[in-house]
């Protein structure tokens, strides 16, 4: 016997209606439903069923409404006419749903799924309803089993068929056609079928949810890069953490295994780690499954099968070992489905998505996401060497010439070129120790090549600040010398001074080392073709590392007490610093051009250390424009990005714009991934400053947010990259893109400054609100609210309060939102200076009052807020009597207190209409119609108000007279009412041409109509 009452049952049925999808919603209607059993309640028996019917089917048990359905129906049979013909709708909706769970349930035979089919079909036709959702079940009941005339005679009669309101909505229909679609191969269809879903157009509770998950493959297919990538940004946040869903949320899933996205793949894996348990409905089970599997198996080929995924079944599991615990499970679920059907459909499908291969290598998404550890080695069997082929020697040389040629030039590919003759040096045996070859060339290795080798090595190990660094160069001089090649012997030898200051050494230890190179250099032979670009060298070695060296003896003077005149001697130094690269430019303009080049971006440098940026400018362009005409555009990348930034300070944004682009044209032979993300970020910076370059500025930051991952520096330049792209987005009103993009760099952007941090949590609240998620973006200008909390002026905490107050009270979080706006109100006051921002916050305040209730005591309250904002804004245009913001603040005012008296009134007339019951308070005629006066009152002074402030204004007048003419007519004076708009229609057909809204005359004379007739 049920323990709760009739009263307990419709409560909980109440509240289980607005709970979320999921297995807790589904056992509470399920102890209703048995409770409502008990009770002997017929009606609300059938309430607790539709209840729970409902409940399975926005979860991942959607399978389990067969039971209560056939109850149901069988409630239907017994007695049709305790149905209302709403509740009649319901019951053959639900239909619907059960042909889909019979068709996902391989536990069901298949003579029982036709029947159910069947039987749908049947009361259908005898309720009149169309037959179109009974063949959009046949279609996919025939497909599943692999009978495909079938499911094209279903497809064309479902679409012959006339809609009518058993039909599914718009937007579930074309979801439907689409599939199909897609199914038969024609991904262009489905995309064309589904557009008006993917656009907005047309929405229900779970599209374009699903649909935008199920167009990911086709648009990477189709080669539509972009638009996938804003389509998961979107479609994901809309999917996380919906039960229902999960089919959804697997294929953003297997979308991030194809494009490169692994480690975001795992990141929403973990996020639905709850639901890679075994799910009831085994068809959902298989898709969620499916996806999740695309990941695993492409981690495992990446060597990653190690790592930790997610628990499956309470016990921890690395990727491989859930990949093999999920295969089976799955292989086992769609073989059951196969011995069901009487096909291998289901099985091949499925091995087919689980065994797909990524659709392109990588797809930057803009979203945070942590790399994946590198995976280790595997150990090498140790095998006999493989004879190289006849060729190889002359293939070999080649390279050699290849990269001393790069390494000579500069070139950003000399690095790998080197690498490649390490790999190729490494299997073959040293010089004169080799076999003749086919053409007569030994199969040796010169020992020159070998040196080359290890000055690589060691110029690497140098770059690392590796403690053997100094080591490998003094080995790499000295095989130099003992080949009689000088010219590199000198160049390790400056090398070695650099090794030196790069580990710390003493300034007097690095200046000896500096000079040895020098004299190296100036010791060469006088025909040596090199000889002067190392003096060259080494002298602007020099002077780069003295303006270091002179820094660290000043640091050390200061620590040791003898920093009087630091600041004077930092100046002089780079006066000196200045002269020494001055005399160099002019010593070598005509003969080494590149060394130049970066004598000239040094000494731009020094000019904007010294805050002349115009000084600088000139000077990073020569530097620029010397490295182009010497061949090597690579190395203009930088004076051009530092000079874009330059003349974005100067506010010349066009020049800027110029340098900027110019530097990423020639940054094509970059390999440094951290330049190659400045280039970018640097363009988009400006670009997103001109209102027509937003989704150019997006793309490069895009772009440079994966540059700066690549680079190791994603809580860095990665952060503010990502910062910017969602601020591009935002421009294009992609609020939902930007938001994602945001919240998952949010960790890193709070790290970077209290005023950043400020920034970010604000912009995020926006965005958020603009999405109308008002509890998120509240929690988020909340947040921001205390980082300001200390502050001395408080007009930012203020602002912020009063932000969270309206999201608050957007949410309907009544209590919450009225001490953030009490908050806000004892901020502004503190500043002393924000009149309107006080009479805006006392306003809704007012407005909040009545919320909840529109009782005595409310609009008493709300009428003492209003008079005190007025009393406010008369006080302030004490000082600024013909302000125009103040002035129409105080008429707004007027105008909402009547809004308010006019919600009074109406309580009253409503209640007294109300045979049941009377008002609690109830207002005699006297003060009805005193009320009522004042409201004319009230519209009529803003009105004045609005009328001198000018058309600007129009609609506020308009609305003012229009709200007082009405409730002229509830005083008995209609024609008073039609008065004052007649006399302002005739005023504004005296206005000018195209400054009256459209809008307004025509509403004004039907208004009149209806006061007249």
């Amino acid at each position: 016997m049920s323990t709760m009452t009739r009263e307990e049952i419709e409560q909980g049925l109440q509240e289980n209606r607005f709970a979320p999808g999921g297995t807790a919603r589904n056992a509470h209607a399920e102890v209703l439903a048995a409770a409502a059993e008990a009770s002997g309640d017929s009606e609300l028996f059938r309430d607790a069923l539709d209840n729970l019917i409902n409940s399975y089917l926005y979860s991942s048990e959607s399978t389990k409404m067969l039971v209560p359905f056939a109850r149901l129906l069988q409630e239907y049979d017994k007695d049709p006419g305790a149905f209302s013909k709403g509740d009649a709708h319901s019951l053959f909706w639900q239909f619907k749903w059960v042909a889909t769970a019979i068709s996902e349930s391989p536990e069901i035979p298949l003579e029982s799924a036709t029947g159910w089919l069947d039987e749908m079909e049947r009361r259908y036709r005898i309720a009149g309803y169309s037959e179109r959702p009974v063949r959009e079940s046949e279609l996919w009941f025939a497909d599943v089993i692999g009978d495909d005339e079938r499911a094209e005679r279903a497809y064309a009669r479902w679409q012959a068929a006339d809609r009518d309101d058993m039909s599914d909505c718009h937007a579930c229909e074309l979801n439907g056609q689409g599939h199909y679609a897609m199914l038969r191969g024609d991904d262009a269809r489905a995309l064309e079928v589904w557009q008006p879903v993917l656009a907005g157009d047309k929405t229900c509770a779970e599209e374009p949810h699903r649909v935008l998950a199920t167009a990911l493959l086709p648009l990477l297919r189709l080669g539509r890069f972009e638009e996938a990538r804003a389509q998961h940004l979107r479609g994901y946040r809309m999917a996380r953490g919906k039960e229902s869903l999960l089919p959804s949320v697997g294929k953003h899933i297997e979308f991030c295994a194809l494009t490169g996205n692994e480690p975001r793949g795992l990141e929403i894996l973990a996020e639905h780690a709850a639901h890679v348990a075994p799910l009831a409905n085994l068809d959902d089970r298989l898709s969620f499954h499916g996806g999740v599997l695309v990941l695993l198996r492409r981690l495992k080929d990446l060597g990653h099968g190690h790592l930790p995924a997610v628990p499956y079944e309470g016990v921890p599991r690395t990727v491989a070992e859930l990949y093999e615990v999920l295969r089976a499970d799955a292989l086992d679920i769609a073989r059951r489905f196969d011995a069901r059907n009487g096909t291998t459909r289901v099985s091949e499908r499925f091995l087919a998505r689980i065994g797909g291969t990524p659709l392109v290598d990588v797809l930057p998404l803009g979203v945070r996401s942590a790399a994946l550890p590198q995976p280790a080695p595997a150990a090498a069997p140790v095998a006999a060497p493989v004879p190289a082929p006849a060729t190889d020697g002359a293939a070999l040389a080649e390279l050699v010439r290849r990269a001393r040629a790069a390494r000579d030039l500069g070139h950003p590919g000399s690095d790998g070129l080197w690498a490649e003759v390490a790999a190729r040096v490494g299997t073959r045996p040293e010089d004169g120790a080799g076999p003749v070859d086919a053409v007569g060339q030994v199969d040796a290795v010169d020992p020159l090549v070998r040196v080359d080798v290890a000055d690589h090595r060691a110029l690497v190990a140098a770059r690392a600040g590796a403690g053997d660094a100094a080591a490998l160069v003094k080995a790499v001089r000295d095989g130099y010398r003992a080949l009689g090649r000088e010219e590199r012997a000198a160049l390790a030898e400056l090398r070695l001074a650099s090794v030196a200051a790069q580990s710390g050494a003493a300034p007097g230890e690095i200046r000896e080392l500096l000079a040895v190179a020098l004299r190296a250099a100036e010791a060469l032979d006088a025909d040596e073709p090199l000889r002067v670009r190392r003096i060259a060298l080494a002298e602007l070695s020099a002077i780069r590392l003295e303006s270091y060296l002179r820094s660290l003896e000043a640091t050390d003077a200061h620590e040791h007490g003898h920093g009087h005149g630091h600041g004077h001697g930092q100046d002089r130094g780079h006066g000196e610093l200045a002269a020494e690269l001055t005399a160099f430019v002019a010593a070598y303009a005509q003969s080494l051009p590149d060394l130049v080049a970066e004598a000239e971006e040094m000494l731009g440098r020094i000019a904007l250390s010294e805050g002349d940026p115009e000084r600088a400018v000139p000077l990073l362009a020569a530097a620029a424009a010397r490295a182009i005409a010497a061949g090597r555009p690579w190395q203009a990348v930088d004076p051009l990005v530092l000079r874009a930034g330059v003349l974005t300070s100067l506010g010349r944004p066009e020049e800027a714009e110029e340098d900027a682009r110019s530097g990423l044209a020639h940054a094509g032979e970059l390999t440094d991934a951290e330049q190659q993300a400045v280039v970018r970020l640097t363009l988009a910076d400006i670009l997103l400053e001109r209102a027509d370059a937003a989704a150019e500025a997006a793309e490069l930051a895009l772009t440079a947010a994966h540059w700066f991952d690549q680079a190791g520096l994603t809580a860095d330049g990665g952060a503010q990259a990502r910062l910017l792209l969602a601020r591009a987005y935002a421009h294009q009103h992609r609020n939902a893109d930007a938001a994602e993009v945001l919240r998952s760099t949010l960790p890193d952007l709070l790290e970077h400054g209290e005023q950043q941090a400020l920034a970010v949590r604000e912009f995020l609240g926006d965005l958020l609100r603009e999405l109308g998620e008002p509890r998120e973006a509240a929690e988020q200008y909340l947040l921001a609210a205390e980082l300001v909390k200390g502050w001395e002026d408080p007009r930012p905490q203020a602002g912020l309060a009063q932000s969270a107050a309206d999201q608050l009270s957007e949410a309907r979080l009544t209590p919450e939102a009225v001490a953030a706006y009490e908050r806000a109100l004892e901020l502004h006051r503190l500043s002393g200076d924000a009149p309107v921002a006080e009479v805006r916050v006392l306003r809704s305040l007012a407005w909040l009052a009545i919320r909840e209730e529109v009782s005595a005591t409310g609009v008493a309250r709300a009428r003492a807020l209003m008079a005190e904002a007025a009393g406010i804004l008369e006080t302030a245009r004490g000082d600024a009597p013909d302000s125009p913001e103040l002035r129409s603040e105080l008429a707004q005012t007027w105008h909402q207190l009547a809004q308010v008296l006019d919600r009074w009134v109406s309580v009253h007339v409503q209640e007294d209409e109300d045979e049941d019951s009377g008002p609690a308070e109830a207002l005699g005629d006297a003060e009805l119609t005193a009320l009522r006066l004042e409201e004319v009152l009230l519209w009529d002074r803003a009105a004045g108000v609005y009328t001198d402030l000018g058309g600007d204004h129009l609609a506020e007048r308009f609305q003012c007279l229009n709200n007082a003419a009405w409730t002229e007519r509830e005083l008995g004076r209609p024609e008073a009412g039609a008065a004052r708009l007649s006399a302002l229609i005739e005023e504004l057909r005296t206005w000018p041409e195209g400054t009256v809204p459209e809008w307004i005359l025509p509403r004004a004379e039907r208004t009149v109509a209806h006061l007249t007739d």
